[in-house]
């Protein structure tokens, strides 16, 4: 017999080789953010900040622009979205998500008070003309993203002012108007020009504006608002949500003494009901649905509770009954839940007989947005929204985003606009389909080792007393965190699916496959010398992060 080995004569760890590869994942934050976000690399910019010789104000400065490449308006966006990037946070079961949210405004605060410009793309200017109709907040990201690109860009805003629901139906203590006004006008900084009071329609038509502008792109919202359709509520006090918060920003009045019925369990309807609080009037929601089916942010239905607006559910009104134009009162119907609609949420069905009437003097109607389709005529608007491409293209030379593509929140609508504009710059460019972003895997559930991590218990937002919320009614509740809390919490990020520098593989490596790299950078630390690679698989147990894993 010859003296080969056969594969049971082998060493039985080279049955099992496990030769590892360095594979950037993607982090569920991620892949929560509707604007995609690369949360992981601006917590990581600040938290690595040491180990890549940056001071933290450096750091801050570069995390900042990171955000505001995706999003001109970082200030303003953190102070509403209702932060989906923490819900599935790794770190959630271990001692709370990171406060994503908590450093994203601290950081769009930190580029307000030192001035910082918004990051260009391109010096060079193309001939190419941009017409922007509206100015919330898909308008005013799809004009950012088409100016730093070097395109000359025009905002038509039928109000007096640019903001579009951002100005008109956030209250201020949810949203100051001076942090709204700051960003605005950095970003009209980049040559952006203003057309105010020019309404589509009106004062201008559709296709006088395509025959001035290369392009479109419309940004119209959804302002209008969806009516009841019961008897008596045509007359006075009765209004709706969006028309209620938008008056009130012009001049707030007294409700002292008055009784507010708010209809509806939407974010509208939490601002409607605790603004008309803050107006004195005794306010009760009334929501057709159980609290669990409400759609409205949870914290905005405990501050509103805290605040003493009272709560009815599974009621629906069927009559508003008047004396001459006077509200009475408004019948309601008590309602069950039945199986789920289309939409997956269960569908209330009346309970026979179960009628009652319930004392008002105004009646708030908050319960849907609509969209208006005035001056836009030569466009295909049969159906409830716009139906555009994923990438917001609805017809030859014309683009959209935002609300007139069906409600979402403000995050959602800046995403629309960035992507709407990278369509169309590539479109003119004659690139079409340039720059896609590269696909990355999802981190495994499990893949990150959260014992490696010491314990380090979430920031919590501080806020104003409870005691001065209607006492002082336009004050901002929620504040920012501060210098030093912005560090800490970043550093509770795990860097899920990629390298933080923690050296276990480069420690614990028995063939010295690993070598630091010389520049260093967030996520680059060491490269792997697969030739080394013996394939005992020991750093891939030991990557705290997922970063590694085993090659195929």
């Amino acid at each position: 017999m010859s003296g080969a080995k056969t594969a049971a004569d082998q060493p039985a760890t080279a049955l099992f080789q496990l030769h590892a590869q360095q594979v950037e994942k993607l982090p569920p934050c991620q892949a929560q953010c509707p604007n995609s976000g690369d949360i992981r690399g601006w917590l990581g910019v600040i938290a690595q900040h040491e180990k890549n010789g940056l001071t933290l104000n450096q750091a801050y400065d570069r995390a900042w622009e990171m955000i505001a490449d995706l999003n001109p308006l970082p200030a303003t966006v953190s102070r509403i979205c209702p932060h989906p990037c923490e819900d599935l946070c790794t770190r959630a079961d271990k001692d709370g998500a990171v406060s994503i949210n908590a450093v994203e405004r601290f950081l769009g605060d930190w580029g307000l008070s030192r001035s910082l410009p918004l990051p260009r793309i391109d010096s060079e200017k193309h001939p190419e003309s941009i017409g922007v109709i509206g100015s919330g907040p898909a308008s005013l990201s799809f004009a950012y993203q088409m100016a730093r690109r070097g395109y000359s860009v025009t905002l038509y805003e039928r109000h007096s002012v640019p903001g579009g629901m951002l100005r008109h139906a956030i209250p201020d203590y949810r949203l100051p108007r001076e942090v709204l006004d700051a960003e605005v006008e950095r970003l009209l900084g980049l040559d952006i020009a203003l057309r105010q009071n020019v309404d589509l329609g009106n004062d201008v038509d559709l296709e006088e504006l395509r025959e001035k502008h290369t392009l479109i792109f419309l940004g119209l919202g959804a302002q209008a608002a969806r009516h009841l359709g019961i008897p008596g509520e045509q007359g006075p006090g009765v209004i709706t949500g969006i028309d209620y918060l938008r008056q009130r920003k012009e001049r707030s009045e007294s409700l002292d003494g008055k009784r507010v019925l708010v209809i509806g369990g939407g974010n509208t309807a939490m601002d409607a009901a605790r603004s008309a609080k803050r107006d004195g009037a005794d306010v009760t929601v009334l929501y057709r649905r159980s609290e669990t089916e409400m759609p409205a942010i949870g914290t905005e239905v405990d501050d509103a509770r805290a605040e003493c607006v009272d709560f009815r559910f599974l009621v629906s009104p069927t009559r508003i009954i008047r004396d001459g134009e006077s509200i009475q009162s408004v019948q309601v119907q008590g309602m069950r839940l039945g199986e789920p609609d289309e939409q997956g949420r269960r569908r209330p069905l009346p309970v026979p007989g179960a009628l009652q009437e319930l004392a008002a003097d105004i009646v708030i109607v908050a319960v849907a947005q609509a969209s208006d389709w005035h001056g836009l005529e030569a466009v295909d608007t049969a159906h409830r929204w716009l139906r555009t491409r994923d990438d917001g293209k609805l017809d030859k030379d014309l683009w959209a985003g935002g609300d007139d593509r069906g409600p979402s929140i403000a995050s959602r609508a800046i995403a629309q606009g960035r992507l709407a504009a990278e369509s169309a710059h590539a479109e003119l460019r004659g690139e079409r389909g340039a720059g896609a972003a590269s696909a990355r895997n999802p981190i495994n559930a499990g893949a990150v080792k959260t014992d490696f991590y010491a314990n380090q218990q979430r920031s919590q937002t501080p806020r104003r007393p409870q005691t001065e919320w209607l006492s002082n009614p336009d004050a901002e509740i929620n504040q920012t965190i501060n210098y030093d809390q912005a560090i800490e919490e970043a550093a509770r990020c795990m860097s899920c699916g990629l390298c933080f520098d923690c050296q276990q593989c480069f420690m614990y490596c028995n063939a010295s496959g690993f070598t630091r790299i010389q520049e260093t950078s967030p996520g680059n630390y060491f490269v792997l010398a697969l030739e080394s690679c013996e394939g005992c698989g020991k750093c891939i147990d030991l990557c705290p992060c997922g970063y590694l894993e085993a090659r195929d």
